[in-house]
């Protein structure tokens, strides 16, 4: 059986632009509902990525999807993966080794919540990153608009030295912020696989350190011989490396994502 071609994968998806800090991009938006804004990760949004927002929609939220690098709906691959990922280390839009700052792309993205909260309507938006994009949805949080945070395997800044592995990748104004919408109520929901070098535990343990209760953090399993049979490798929670049999880890963590935005956004 062949691959789906890239119109293949987004079909059924709005396909419309989003214009914000003199900055045009695509949007792909499906489904009925409050907004959730799904950020997909390296290389681009893939077939996957696409499959996770079709979940998103069957629960009676509106998907949108931006743009944010490579090629809409095409299929991942080592090259096509560090291609894309080469083209957004060398882009102003992302910061990946710098300390206590946020991506500038990351402005652009609270824009987009904001005229789809308008858009939508319901009681906020909820926002996923994913790898490159994990932690951006911290930094889109700074905002009331956002009430649904979700972080998958949060990459950035590069893990490269300590200091680096327990940075969040927002400014300390963020991080302010960010405690004071915890403390009025919202959860933050990350994901991560145990050996997971490019989103370390030592990420974890600051926003647990910061947030006590109001971050939860699911850690799956993939040291060497796990009973869930989670590859040494394994990173992307819920999409590539997603096992979707009811029970299983992944899958569990997938529900609690989805069941964040049931409480959350659909009351």
């Amino acid at each position: 059986m062949s691959a789906p071609t890239p119109t293949e994968v987004l079909e059924g998806f709005e396909r419309t632009t989003f214009e914000a800090e003199g900055t045009t991009r695509t949007i792909y938006r499906l489904g009925t509902g409050p907004a959730v804004i799904i950020m997909s990760e390296i290389p681009g949004i893939t077939p996957n990525v696409a499959r996770f927002a079709r979940m998103v929609a069957d629960i009676g939220c509106t998907a949108v999807m931006p743009s944010m690098f490579g090629d809409d709906g095409r299929a991942p691959s080592a090259g096509y993966a560090a291609t894309s990922l080469a083209k957004a280390c060398v882009s102003k839009e992302f910061t990946v080794l710098a300390l206590g700052q946020a991506s500038p792309i990351t402005t652009w993205l609270r824009a987009l919540a904001r005229a789809e909260h308008e858009r939508c309507g319901g009681p906020g938006v909820g926002a996923v990153g994913m790898c490159l994009t994990g932690g951006f949805a911290l930094a889109m949080m700074v905002d009331d608009t956002v009430i649904a945070p979700v972080l998958s395997q949060p990459s950035l800044p590069f893990p490269l030295g300590g200091e680096r592995k327990a940075a969040l990748g927002i400014s300390d104004a963020d991080v302010s912020r960010v405690v004071e919408r915890v403390a009025s109520g919202v959860c933050v929901l990350g994901l991560r696989f145990t050996g997971d070098r490019s989103s370390p535990g030592e990420r974890f343990a600051t926003l647990r350190e910061l947030l006590g209760d109001g971050f939860v953090g699911v850690e799956l399993d993939s040291s060497p011989g796990n009973p869930h049979g989670h590859p040494k490798m394994a990173h992307s929670v819920l999409t590539e490396h997603l096992d979707d049999r009811p029970g299983t880890p992944t899958r569990d963590a997938l529900d609690q994502v989805l069941e964040l935005f049931r409480t959350r956004l659909l009351g």
